[in-house]
């Protein structure tokens, strides 16, 4: 616990964001994120000192995002900063971690309401712990196994032209890359050594925000192919 006012209130400092493309969509709208952080601070006994807005801005690069910078700066030791769901803090796993270990270090917490994610939780810190150990690796690793993937993939004859694997996609008649979701790929395969079941996996990955190419819960079925394909 952080420190407190003469009334006993934590403080807490709000983020909220929409894109354009967001905007037409009740259920992450400014106003809707707003009043669920609002919600929450009142019923767990904090002061909402300030809810900072992004609008109009995609999740893509933080230091493209005013908003959040300033609320970044605004939190301090032992405050909070919440989220409706970590889709408005970032896009990536890799810029949710590095937001997180960023307010770690200020020894500031993250809320994310969405996820039911606290790390002023044992719980919560731990999820996030374990999602930034199973993280680190570096990119030429990435990139090594990358390869191999698709090389076997092209001896193998699975990719046909039609559905495409998860963590790649074909561009020009070529299975390429794609980042995010070769990390997503390498967590999966972390959580599948360490010996969880497809369930469990499926569940940890929800526990983080992290969801299929459809926006939904990856289902044990969906997380078999992933393992297959490597």
């Amino acid at each position: 616990m952080g420190p407190r006012k003469a009334n006993g209130t934590l403080r807490a400092y709000g983020y909220v964001r929409v894109s354009t493309a967001d905007q037409a969509d009740f259920g992450v709208s400014l106003d809707a994120q707003t009043e669920r952080i609002r919600g929450w601070c009142q019923g767990n006994g904090y002061e909402l000192v300030e809810v900072h807005v992004d609008r109009g801005l995609s999740g893509g690069r933080c230091d493209n995002r005013p908003a959040l910078q300033d609320a970044l700066r605004a939190v301090g030791r032992g405050e909070s900063l919440v989220v409706y769901s970590l889709s408005r803090l970032a896009r990536s796993t890799r810029d949710t971690l590095l937001i997180a270990e960023s307010l770690d270090r200020k020894g500031a917490d993250l809320v994310s309401l969405s996820e039911k994610i606290d790390t002023t939780s044992s719980t919560g810190k731990m999820v996030f712990r374990m999602l930034a150990v199973l993280s680190e690796f570096e990119r030429d690793v990435i990139s090594e196994r990358t390869s191999m993937a698709m090389k076997h993939l092209k001896q193998s004859g699975r990719y046909t032209g039609g559905f495409e694997p998860y963590g790649y996609r074909c561009v020009e008649g070529a299975l390429q890359a794609v980042p995010e979701e070769r990390e997503v790929v390498q967590l999966i395969q972390r959580f599948h050594e360490a010996g969880a079941s497809l369930r469990t996996i499926g569940r940890r990955l929800s526990e983080v925000g992290i969801t299929s190419r459809a926006g939904k819960p990856f289902q044990a079925i969906q997380i078999a192919r992933i393992l297959k394909a490597g």
